[in-house]
């Protein structure tokens, strides 16, 4: 399954969502590897079974397996902290800030990609995930690495678009 097939899952309600997965597959502002980077990331960030299928299935093919296995990476990492750093945020009990994370992180510093991809990745993936502190630290990164503003919505977008069509392949099934 493909992105247009993945359309075809989504209901007729849904219409704006169709349209929007159709925007993220003809968009041409991001280079390959972050634009299907980002596909293959934020559809296992979904949690959604068909949406991540669909999403690795339009990556293949068009980007090398090295990409696959790093967005699939920042997935599985983001999993991880987004949940860790959320809490040390949002607890009242501001001690946890000072306390050391114990988590392995390696990935973050040798990804095995273009660190830039790598973290435009995390920080889709850090807002679907609704992580305040690593949406800051993806985005400061991006930032001193030149990236735009433009390029850093456009990957939050695809994340929310990506988020958009697991809740309506989910709706449609009921």
């Amino acid at each position: 399954m493909t992105i247009d097939a993945l359309k075809g899952e989504i209901p007729a309600f849904a219409k704006d969502v169709r349209l929007n997965l159709s925007s993220m597959g003809n968009d041409e502002t991001l280079t390959p590897a972050q634009k299907y980077g980002l596909m293959v990331a934020c559809g296992i960030a979904s949690r959604n079974a068909t949406v991540a299928k669909a999403l690795l299935a339009e990556a293949e093919g068009k980007v090398d397996a090295a990409t696959i296995d790093a967005a699939k990476a920042a997935a599985a990492i983001m999993g991880m902290n987004n949940v860790y750093y959320r809490f040390v945020h949002l607890a009242t009990n501001k001690e946890y800030k000072s306390m050391p994370a114990k988590l392995r992180m390696n990935i973050l510093a040798n990804p095995g990609v273009d660190k830039v991809d790598f973290e435009l990745w995390s920080l889709a993936v850090s807002a679907m995930n609704g992580c305040g502190m690593c949406i800051d630290a993806h985005e400061d990164v991006l930032r001193k690495a030149g990236v735009t503003s433009e390029t850093i919505q456009t990957a939050v977008r695809y994340g929310a678009i990506v988020a958009s069509a697991a809740v309506a392949v989910e709706a449609g099934a009921l």
